[in-house]
C-alpha cells in the first residue's frame, strides 16, 4: 500500500526553524506533484506550499510566502518544507500531498494520496 510518511515536526520558539520531510513509499512518486497543507484547531485545512515533479515549479500561500521554501529530495521521492521566521499563527497539523496533478495538489481536492500528519507547535 502506497504510504506517505511526514516527519520534523515539533514545538519550537516564534521565530525558529522546522524541517518537515515526507516520503513516498514507492519511487513511482518521483513523477507526481507534491504539495503541503495544514489545518490548525477549529480552522479548515489550507494550502502551503506545493512542488511539480520536475521541481521547476512551486507555489506558496501569501501567508508563508518568504518564510518557507518547499523542495524535491535527489530520489525526488521525497519532498521538504523547511519553515523559517515561525509565528504562533503557523500552529497546525502539516499534511503531505502527492498527486500526478499539480492543479489538484494546488486545489487540495481529489488529491490521490495524504500523509496522516506532523504537529508544528510554535510557542510565542
Amino acid at each position: 500500500q502506497v504510504q506517505l510518511v511526514e516527519s520534523g515536526g515539533g514545538l519550537v520558539q516564534a521565530g525558529g526553524s522546522l524541517r518537515l520531510s515526507c516520503v513516498a513509499s514507492e519511487r513511482t512518486f518521483s513523477n507526481y506533484a507534491m504539495g503541503w497543507f495544514r489545518q490548525a484547531p477549529g480552522k479548515e485545512r489550507e494550502f502551503v506550499a506545493a512542488i511539480s515533479w520536475s521541481g521547476a515549479y512551486t507555489s506558496y500561500s501569501d501567508s508563508v510566502k518568504g518564510r518557507f521554501t518547499i523542495s524535491r529530495g535527489v530520489a525526488n521521492n521525497t519532498v521538504y518544507l523547511q519553515m523559517n521566521s515561525l509565528k504562533p499563527e503557523d500552529t497546525a497539523v502539516y499534511y503531505c500531498a502527492a498527486d500526478n496533478s499539480i492543479v489538484r495538489v494546488r486545489r487540495g481536492d481529489e488529491v490521490d494520496y495524504w500523509g496522516q500528519g506532523t504537529q508544528v507547535t510554535v510557542s510565542s
